[in-house]
Formats: structure tokens, C-alpha cells, sequence
């Protein structure tokens, strides 16, 4: 394993993970990296370590640069277990000076890990001189633990952003430049929807003080995904876009069916938003991963739901998807819910309170069906999309 050249002084020692298929409930189909960087100063500095099966692929590649006994330093930038898993290993390997990590980064790596070596704390503001260089530090707090921060190399003018501006992509080009947006663009939109968006407001203030800080790092270099080299403006613009979450004229009808009932009630609502002039899309959960509803969540301001009645209560899959969802706050959202049920309507109409769970504003009452809906909720299903596209409209004007 060797590492990854990214200047004269600061190389990729990290790990590819190609086959992993399932990050904490969010589909990664085409895996990730665990990055972790060196920075051969006068005292040798490593920043973040990796998920802990992967500490053998990081030491050797630290060991294809320098001997690892001459790191003096290492800084944890995010104390979630796929960047610090290895940090145990790697200090009883390294015996380094210093370690350093913030405030809260203390807290959970004690709790998580419980290190018999010390750490120091570093905030907002502090340097630490590396010799040759120094790295200045920038607290990120919920972004998107309260632990994280970001590590400035100041002469190199690199940024280590800890799992800021990054992906679960698995990629063998560690550069922007090497990629082809059309396949990054959508997993750097899916990770923001999946993993970042319940901190938007965070996001945009921390990108206007960040802006007054004067940063303008020639790279930003993540912890998943590739490095920003070319154009690191082009993930902070996104990111400010995403982060405002602006209305745009496209509904969601996320459903699952069991006899099919609930799919034809689908199917009349799309063709309601679609007259409506709104773009639509359906996502059955028979066939649909719950973090990509939350990928086409993004860019939606609707959103319509529709369950069948199984045991008193919505259909499992649904049941999943919405309390999902509920936990990324998407905001500016309109909708409305759907259902269909043998003798027991309840669990329909209860679909009105997760609307309400969920911050999104009806635009009509649910709509539900007795078994096979017949024209009239037929009729009705299109007056909801119908209604839906409207109040859209509304808000976009």
C-alpha cells in the first residue's frame, strides 16, 4: 500500500472501502474512503485516523513515506469511529508527542474508545507550530457532531474539513479534477440530504464565518470522498445551496402497496401534480432505498405520503422512511397523505399527525379508500396532487 502524493509536504495515507453497502442506514452503493493525511514537517503530523479493520492499509502506507516511529503529532478531527477506530492502535504504534483534538472531541473519544494517553484540547483560533509550517484550528460544531473542527495547513493552504464537503465514494482518483461530476455530483448531494441537512442553518453560518475569516484554502481535503484541488469554491457554493434549501417546483408521492389499491391512489396524485405543471416522482419503498427518498427530498417542496393498513398501522417500509426522514427537518415543505384499508381507516388519517411531525403543511385533507378505489377517490387523489402543485406555485412566486 502506498500513499498518495498531494503536495511536496502532505500525502494520502488513508483506505479505500469498496464494498461496504450500508453506512448507519444510508445506501453507500459505491462505498467510501476513510482519508487520512501526512505532513512531513519537522515535526511529522498526521491528521485523522481511519475505521479500525483499516489500520493495517494506513500504516503501510505511512510506512511507504516515513517511518511512523518519527510522527510527533496527530490531530482528531472527528471523533466518529470510521476517522478514530484506528487512533488507539495507531498512538501504541506511533508514540506520538501530542495528540490533539477539541473540546467536545475529548469527551466522546473518552467515551468511546477510553485512551490510556493524553490528549490536548485546541479551539477556535488556536495554532499549533508544526516546524516548517503551522495548522490553525476551526471549530465546526455540529457539523455534524459537536466534536468536529477543521485543521488549517497555512502555508500549504490545505483545509482538512473532517466529513465536511465529502462523499461516500470509493475511488481510486484522489483528485476532483480525476472524477467524473456526473457520478460524484449526485453522491456529494445524497451524503449533504442524508447526512448534513438537519444543520443547514449551522452550515450557512459557519460558511459566513468562514468568509470572514478570510479562508480561501487552494484545497479542501475531506474525509470521505476525494480531495479538492481544482475548484474547492464548487462543494462550498453547493453546500450554500443545499444549505438554503429554496423551494423548486417538484413533489415527491413516496407510498408502498400491498394489493396495489394505495400504487393506483399514487399514480392519480402524480397525474394531479403533473397537470399542476410539477415535476413528480414516484418512489415505491417495495423498490426504493429510504436515504435515496431523502437524495430527491432535497431539491422537493412537496411531499405526499400514502400507506396501506396492515395490523392497525401503516405498512412497515412506511413506518421506516418517515421516521427517517423526520430526523433530517427538511424545511419549505407542502403535502399532503393518502391511504387504502380493509376496515380500519385510523392508521389513514393518523398519517395527517406525521405531516405535521414531519413540518410539512397540507394542502388537503387525506384521502383514503375502502380495498379498490373507485372514481370518486380517483377523483379526489388527483384534486390532492392537483391542490399540492398549487400551493407550490403559491410559495414560488
Amino acid at each position: 500500500m502506498q500513499a498518495i502524493q498531494v503536495t511536496d509536504k502532505v500525502y494520502w495515507v488513508g483506505a479505500i472501502d469498496w464494498n461496504i453497502r450500508d453506512f448507519h442506514g444510508y445506501s453507500t452503493n459505491r462505498g467510501t474512503t476513510y482519508n487520512a493525511y501526512l505532513i512531513l514537517s519537522d515535526k511529522p503530523t498526521l491528521i485523522d485516523t481511519v475505521k479500525k479493520e483499516f489500520y493495517p492499509e494506513m500504516m503501510a502506507r505511512i510506512a511507504s513515506v516515513i517511518d511512523p516511529k518519527k510522527i510527533e503529532i496527530i490531530i482528531s478531527n472527528h471523533s466518529e469511529m470510521d476517522h478514530s477506530g484506528a487512533l488507539p492502535e495507531a498512538v501504541a504504534a506511533i508514540e506520538p508527542k501530542e495528540i490533539y483534538c477539541s473540546d467536545m472531541g475529548l469527551k466522546d473519544l473518552s467515551a468511546q474508545l477510553h485512551p490510556k494517553f493524553p490528549m490536548k484540547v485546541v479551539k477556535t483560533g488556536d495554532k499549533i507550530d508544526i516546524g516548517g509550517d503551522t495548522i490553525s484550528f476551526v471549530e465546526a460544531r455540529m457539523l455534524h457532531w459537536p466534536d468536529s473542527m477543521f485543521s488549517y495547513l497555512e502555508k500549504e493552504n490545505i483545509l482538512f474539513t473532517n466529513d465536511v464537503f465529502g462523499m461516500h465514494y470509493a475511488t481510486s482518483r484522489l483528485f476532483d479534477d480525476e472524477n467524473e461530476e456526473r457520478l460524484w455530483l449526485y453522491e456529494a448531494e445524497k451524503y449533504y440530504a442524508n447526512i448534513v441537512l438537519p444543520y443547514s442553518d449551522i452550515v450557512l453560518r459557519f460558511l459566513d464565518t468562514v468568509q470572514k475569516m478570510g479562508l480561501s484554502p487552494k484545497m479542501i481535503a475531506p474525509d470521505h470522498g476525494f480531495i479538492w484541488r481544482k475548484d474547492p469554491s464548487k462543494i462550498v457554493n453547493l453546500y450554500a445551496k443545499w444549505a438554503a434549501q429554496a423551494p423548486k417546483n417538484k413533489a415527491l408521492v413516496v407510498y408502498d402497496t400491498m394489493w396495489g389499491s394505495t400504487q393506483k391512489m399514487a399514480q392519480y396524485i402524480a397525474e394531479g401534480l403533473r397537470l399542476g405543471g410539477t415535476e413528480v416522482k414516484l418512489l415505491s419503498m417495495h423498490s426504493c432505498h429510504r436515504s435515496d427518498v431523502a437524495t430527491e427530498l432535497l431539491d422537493s417542496s412537496g411531499l405526499i405520503i400514502g400507506s396501506p393498513v396492515l395490523n392497525s398501522g401503516i405498512f412497515p417500509s412506511m413506518a421506516d422512511v418517515l421516521c427517517y426522514l423526520k430526523g433530517l427537518k427538511k424545511k419549505h415543505l407542502v403535502g399532503g397523505a393518502f391511504g387504502s384499508y380493509g376496515w380500519n381507516p385510523g392508521p389513514v388519517h393518523a398519517l395527517a399527525n406525521t405531516l405535521t411531525e414531519l413540518g410539512v403543511e397540507a394542502a388537503a385533507p387525506v384521502v383514503s379508500s375502502k380495498f379498490v378505489p373507485d372514481d370518486s377517490v380517483a377523483q379526489a387523489c388527483k384534486a390532492l396532487g392537483l391542490a399540492v402543485s398549487q400551493k407550490i406555485a403559491e410559495k414560488l412566486k
